[in-house]
């Protein structure tokens, strides 16, 4: 079926319907410059079709309907000034004669309304274009060379200068080949030059270039700036990206393609975990004179609801060992945690109990061998996000600055901008007045909220959300929970928190279990008899072990392999010292030891090669002294018993004659003096006669 306004091809070229008439069909060249309407029986036309020799094509000029010039402009007064000299020619049912549209030509012409020529334009271009108001549009478009080049010749382009002596530069080619290379050292990178530095770059290399130039003859900063914002190689993104590093631009610039909402199905689909250090300085619970310092805060969020599952508050450095912390906090119960801090809380109001289906988190805190326990033992999917890339785990970046709004107005001790308020000032670091235990009862105070209070009014919701449905935390969780897939399972939190921490080989002997040079006994090992000292005893060399760095005071031992089966060991009395201490500080103690012991083995090490060159002085002067043998080898060997008889009572004489002249004689007991004849016996016969105390006696140290 034929519609008027269809653009077929015809043998190369194409026309237009313009009417349908019983048996015949308008139509017109839309591409010939001399084109009027032409008569084509509907027959022949249909005939041209069915060959394939005719064909319904695309109209070219299907964007005019589309356009809307602005009230007012010159654009709109030319289509309406022009479809109203037209009006009657186009909207007679005679049209297509010749003779019919002469009549209505010659009466405009006559009443000098136009000229003959303006009019054939006009009716050709409302025929050709789609017969509506829209094609009698100016081309304004095509005005003004729009995308080419401006091409000075003999004069620069722009106003002249009106105060400034001289006449500005023609920008030639060689003087943009300056430019681009300025531009391209100076501005296109991270460095953050400004433009006028850079112009001043410029005019240093062009004055080395063309010394005889006047100053006031350079290109100016204009045509600089010109150049840089308006130049087609130079576009507004690619100066964007070569402005910033990668990591701030992916961060801060880059553009947003959806939403974190269409990556989740409901409650427990993915947690966010991440770190920050607080905006405010606290004291300790034992002397709120003691400034302790910013404690470090962990978030773990719902990405779904937006609720807040759990949290870490301490001193520890943001690393694997707190997280799993933070981890074990947002899979417990809360009831009983918030009661230890005067909270009283129902089940109801912080209902995240359990693990996620995912857990994204930072690339450092949540990657290494042991979180694998997570993702086989208790199916839990760990993502990893690039290095400072915190856009993409908005929602627990943004809690960093809502909990802390909720105290910072009005807390002492918050950070501000600069240490001094001002000239006589105090420093804030010293208002500080909260406890660790003071703020984590405002952070639990300001979660609960959150939870159950906060509106999300940038929330996005989905399709099937109702109107009338709360942009709260809490309800969302509700909801979801009853519409979406509820994706959270049941777990142990100590059992996690178990599974989860660090792991090493720990070596096994007759002391314990040695880790980090610290010595562990359980039960366990001593009903194996691991501990006894005899090589008949049969114990492994070394255990898989899990530790708390936060605690030295206790480990766990994995006694099977690929099982989360442990032991509970506490530290043996040998390492006593190193009770109460985290891990950390059980290393930083064991390096200051080891600093201490290898100055001291240098100050042994010198006080032994004095002591060695003392003996060799001593007995070289024994060798010299000794004087040449007389007797016999056999006489000097027998008389040994004699000559350590005589040294004995020598010893003896000496010792009587050192005493003091007030001490008194002490009396032996009658029966002693019977075992006189004893002293008279050899070494070998008291050594027969006394085994074991001679032994003693006989000792070197």
């Amino acid at each position: 079926m034929l519609r008027i306004n269809d653009v077929y091809s015809n043998q190369g070229s194409r026309y237009r319907i313009l009417s349908l008439l019983p048996e015949q069909v308008v139509w017109i060249d839309i591409d010939r410059t001399s084109a009027l309407p032409e008569l084509i029986p509907i027959k022949e036309l249909v005939n041209l079709i069915e060959e394939g020799i005719c064909y319904i094509t695309d109209d070219p000029y299907q964007g005019l309907l589309l356009q809307a010039p602005e009230e007012g402009s010159t654009a709109q007064l030319k289509r309406d000034e022009s479809y109203e000299l037209i009006k009657p020619i186009v909207s007679h049912p005679l049209y297509y004669l010749p003779e019919e549209r002469a009549k209505f030509i010659n009466e405009i012409v006559d009443a000098k309304r136009s000229t003959k020529q303006t009019l054939y334009r006009l009716l050709r271009r409302y025929w050709q274009r789609g017969q509506v108001p829209n094609a009698l549009l100016p081309n304004y478009k095509n005005s003004g060379a729009k995308g080419k080049k401006r091409i000075a010749k003999n004069k620069e382009l722009g106003r002249p200068r009106v105060y400034k002596e001289g006449t500005t530069a023609i920008i030639n080619e060689d003087i943009e080949r300056l430019f681009s290379i300025i531009i391209n050292k100076y501005l296109l990178n991270d460095s953050k030059y400004t433009i006028v530095y850079a112009y001043r770059k410029f005019k240093a290399m062009y004055r080395s270039l063309n010394p005889e130039v006047k100053e006031e003859d350079f290109p100016s900063i204009w045509q600089f700036k010109y150049f840089y914002n308006y130049n087609k190689h130079f576009t507004s993104v690619q100066k964007l990206k070569a402005r910033h590093n990668k990591i701030s631009y992916n961060k801060d610039v880059r553009q947003l393609r959806s939403t974190v909402n269409t990556q989740v199905l409901g409650p427990g689909s993915r947690y966010e975990i991440d770190a920050t250090i607080a905006d405010i300085y606290l004291v300790s619970d034992s002397d709120r004179q003691s400034v302790v310092g910013r404690p470090v805060i962990y978030f773990v969020t719902d990405v779904f609801s937006r609720m807040v599952a759990g949290f870490y508050i301490g001193f520890e450095n943001p690393s694997y060992a707190t997280s799993i912390q933070a981890l074990e906090m947002a899979v417990a119960d809360k009831q009983s945690y918030c009661k230890r801090y005067g909270i009283n809380i129902t089940a109801d109001d912080w209902p995240c109990i359990g693990l996620p289906d995912a857990i994204l988190a930072d690339r450092g805190e949540l990657l290494g061998h042991q979180i694998e326990t997570l993702e086989k033992s208790f199916s839990v999917r760990v993502e990893n996000t690039p290095p400072y890339r915190g856009d993409l785990k908005p929602i627990v970046e943004r809690y960093f600055k809502t909990m802390q709004a909720k105290f910072k107005p009005f807390a002492p001790g918050v950070v501000t901008g600069v240490k001094e308020k001002k000239k006589g000032g105090n420093d804030y670091r010293l208002d500080a007045a909260l406890t660790i235990l003071d703020f984590k009862k405002i952070i639990i105070n300001s979660i609960l909220m959150h939870n159950n209070a906060h509106q999300l009014s940038h929330y996005d919701r989905d399709s099937d959300m109702p109107a009338d449905l709360p942009l709260v935390p809490i309800e969302l969780w509700n909801w979801g929970l009853q519409h979406r897939t509820g994706r959270l399972r049941s777990v142990s939190a100590k059992d996690l928190y178990i599974a989860l921490l660090p792991r090493k080989k720990a070596t096994l002997s007759d002391l314990g279990i040695k880790l980090f040079g610290n010595y562990y006994i359980c039960s366990e090992i001593r009903e194996q008899g691991w501990l006894h000292r005899k090589n008949t005893i049969h114990r492994p060399k070394s255990l898989e072990v899990g530790y708390d760095p936060l605690d030295a005071d206790t480990i766990y031992i994995f006694y099977e392999q690929n099982s989360l089966n442990y032991w509970k060991a506490h530290l043996s009395d040998r390492s006593r010292e190193f009770k109460g201490c985290s891990f950390w500080e059980v290393w930083q103690i064991q390096a200051e030891q080891k600093r201490t012991a290898a100055n001291q083995k240098l100050k042994s090490s010198l006080a032994l090669e004095e002591l060695e060159r003392e003996n060799e002085k001593i007995i070289q002067e024994a060798i010299k002294a000794k004087p040449n043998a007389f007797k016999t080898k056999a006489n000097q060997l027998a008389n040994i018993s004699n000559n350590r008889k005589r040294a004995k009572d020598d010893e003896r004489k000496a010792r009587q004659k050192n005493k003091s002249a007030k001490g008194r004689l002490i009396k032996l007991h009658k029966e002693a003096s019977s075992n006189k004849n004893l002293t008279n016996l050899s070494e070998e016969d008291l050594a027969l006669k006394f085994p074991v105390y001679y032994d003693v006696l006989s000792e070197d140290d």
